[in-house]
């Protein structure tokens, strides 16, 4: 991407590609873009226009384009810019220029990412170490999804989805688990396992990895890779990992607090405000790369006291006047089903569970439908949308209707038309509402919390 001084983003009003329009903003770049629904992220002036056409190509003239996952290459707009000789970028490809030239620490798993990211980020932020931060959901905290700072650390999540993040290099490479997920881009576990290995075999020469160690994939990834290429830490439960966590205490109402040690030594207590035992793993992974930068355990524990939470991870969008309190949640594969629903059960025991899910994209559903069933089916009630597709074409076993079908009863049908009256009738004063999933379903609580 060198001699490229304007560039236009295709899909710009996304987590990943809005974060990206305004570092390369920052970095001195004339960015504009385009997209095909308003954003739901700042954009903080870039020029933004609605739809896809060829016209945006005559009227900002770009020299590069940047694309979004979501954007096909035969694309009315992509193709003209192609005619024009101007070059194709992907998100990771423009984000991983920025990110090598830098101490990157690169974040990825198929769960936790984005709110390990968000910590770590905290953390250097308020122990001044002013970096750039990258983060795939905006993060109240930091007051956006993406900073860019002067420093020396470039803290970005890294996708692994499509395979794009083993494009990254980073000085600090954590791995939060290696669950198979986006089986239309792995088809076998082992797919995802050699995946992961790449990518920690892909930082800098004598760079560390750092490794969930209570994570099954994670663990076949640290058999598996180079040890000669830099140190390797792992952390979990226990305190015979390099960092632990034990004494485990979950507060009522929210939050969660534990004993952490370092090398087999307590160093203090660690006191969060989100909760979950997954956030504790979480938790621990930012720790260990912000000790790696200087920043010692207490400064971070203090730090990650006063830690709220991404934006749709087990948040609290309101309570009804009859005490029905309302939560959102991006969870959308089984594991991440099962940790949110246990997380939130340990929140508010007394409420009756009621969850809305929305599952997302054909190929996972038709992989995971039992195990999807079995995870719902532990809610007090559970409903289920229509798939969001995410521009995927239906396949075998893959609807909603084979959900409700393994779960023998237990799950029932929804749609966004009936959402508000099925309901209305079904959820009872102090109730908990849980809209779950990686698509649009936040809006049922949304507007759930209006009626």
């Amino acid at each position: 991407m060198q001699n490229i001084h304007r560039v236009h983003l295709m899909g710009i009003g996304g987590a990943g590609m809005s974060a990206l329009a305004i570092l390369l903003k920052a970095h001195g770049l004339e960015v504009s873009g385009c997209d095909l629904k308003l954003p739901h992220y700042d954009l903080g002036g870039i020029p933004f226009e609605l739809t896809h056409t060829h016209e945006h190509i005559e009227h900002y003239k770009p020299d590069a384009l940047i694309l979004s996952s979501a954007v096909r290459r035969d694309n009315p707009e992509v193709v003209y810019a192609v005619s024009k000789g101007i070059p194709i970028f992907s998100r990771a490809e423009a984000l991983s220029y920025l990110f090598n030239k830098s101490e990157g620490i690169g974040i990825a798993g198929a769960h936790g990412k984005t709110t390990t990211t968000s910590m770590t980020g905290l953390i250097f932020l308020k122990a001044g170490k002013n970096p750039t931060v990258y983060v795939g959901a905006n993060v109240p905290d930091i007051g956006s999804n993406a900073v860019s700072g002067s420093g020396a650390n470039f803290i970005a999540e890294l996708d692994e989805s499509d395979g794009t993040f083993e494009l990254f290099a980073p000085g600090i490479a954590i791995i939060t688990n290696a669950d198979w997920d986006h089986v239309d881009h792995y088809p076998t576990r082992e797919d995802v396992i050699k995946a992961f290995t790449r990518f920690a075999d892909g930082r800098k020469e004598g760079g560390t990895l750092i490794l969930c160690a209570e994570d099954e994939g994670a663990s076949h990834v640290f058999e598996m890779c180079c040890k000669a290429r830099g140190e390797i830490l792992r952390y979990g439960f226990g305190n015979s990992w390099d960092w632990g966590a034990y004494d485990i205490t979950k507060t009522h109402g929210g939050g969660i607090s534990c004993r952490v040690s370092h090398h087999g030594r307590e160093v203090g207590i660690l006191t969060l405000s989100v909760s979950g035992e997954h956030n504790v793993l979480n938790a621990l992974a930012a720790i260990s790369a912000a000790d790696l930068c200087g920043i010692d355990f207490g400064t971070s524990s203090e730090i990650l006291r006063g830690f709220h939470g991404s934006e749709r991870r087990m948040q609290v969008k309101g309570t009804t006047s009859s005490d029905i309190l309302v939560m959102d949640d991006y969870a959308h594969h089984p594991s991440e089903i099962r940790a949110t629903l246990e997380a939130v059960r340990g929140i508010y025991p007394e409420r009756r569970l009621v969850v809305v899910y929305q599952p997302h994209r054909f190929t996972r559903t038709a992989m995971f439908a039992g195990q999807i069933a079995e995870a719902l089916s532990t809610a007090g009630k559970a409903f289920i949308l229509p798939v969001y597709s995410a521009g995927e074409k239906e396949c075998p076993h893959s609807s909603a209707e084979e959900v409700i079908r393994l779960s023998n009863g237990k799950i029932s049908a929804l749609t966004f038309d009936d959402a508000l009256e099925t309901l209305k009738a079904a959820v009872k004063a102090g109730d908990l509402l849980l809209t779950m999933g990686a698509g649009d379903v936040y809006r049922i609580g949304e507007k759930f919390l209006e009626c």
